[in-house]
């Protein structure tokens, strides 16, 4: 499979390096161009960069890492019948505030997919830092596997992205749909803690609307 890498910072560099140690292709790209992306192809072995453009194209899958002030910018006539992987967060410091968000009337991925109206938009890799993305990556024996949440309004658009992320190391739990996805956000219970299935469950669960954890309390 070919994915996309729409944003070459901490988090597109660790998928890119696990997708392509399970045998698929990538390709990334930032707003810069690829001219700033040299230590990329150096430093990850059998990695593409291009432009966003090209990136979009490139992919059967393609995954947005980009600040979510930015998701506008996004190619929507270049993504559309595309699975698009959603690992946005809202950090208002950084993002500015978003007013929708601010009212918890809407969720960072329902945000994106109305955006890319014709995208099969599926939010994961948001609720990980990027240094565990390649820590923490097990077989599938493995008794100290993680989870990843995961949601999605395309059933076959999640079954691919749960076929993917069982490939580079992780189990996946099903957290239901877009306007679900509120439950791995930032400051969620869920957010960024090394879970197994059955703990990511109960954290999923616990999650309230309106109810945020202290900031960086997920940073270990």
């Amino acid at each position: 499979m070919r994915i996309g890498i729409i944003g070459a910072g901490f988090i597109g560099r660790a998928v890119a390096q696990l997708v392509i140690a399970a045998g698929h292709e990538a390709m990334l790209s930032n707003s810069r161009g690829p001219q700033t992306m040299s230590s990329i192809l150096s430093g990850i072995r059998g990695s593409q960069v291009g432009t966003i453009e090209e990136a979009a194209q490139f992919g059967d899958v393609v995954l947005v890492a980009i600040p979510l002030a930015h998701y506008r910018s996004l190619p929507a006539r270049l993504l559309e019948g595309k699975t698009v992987l959603d690992a946005n967060n809202y950090y208002p410091g950084r993002d500015g505030h978003i007013a929708a968000l601010d009212r918890f009337e809407t969720t960072t991925s329902r945000l994106l997919a109305e955006h890319l109206p014709d995208a099969n938009v599926v939010k994961v890799f948001n609720a990980i830092l990027a240094q565990d993305l390649v820590q923490d990556a097990r077989p599938a024996a493995a008794p100290d596997r993680r989870a990843l949440p995961i949601a999605a309004d395309d059933p076959g658009a999640k079954a691919l992205v749960i076929k993917l992320l069982d490939e580079i190391g992780f189990d996946a739990v099903d957290a239901g749909s877009l306007d679900e996805s509120w439950r791995f956000e930032r400051a969620k219970p869920a957010y960024c803690i090394p879970l197994d299935k059955e703990g990511l469950k109960a954290a999923l669960a616990a999650a309230e609307r309106e109810v945020e954890l202290p900031d960086g309390s997920w940073r270990r």
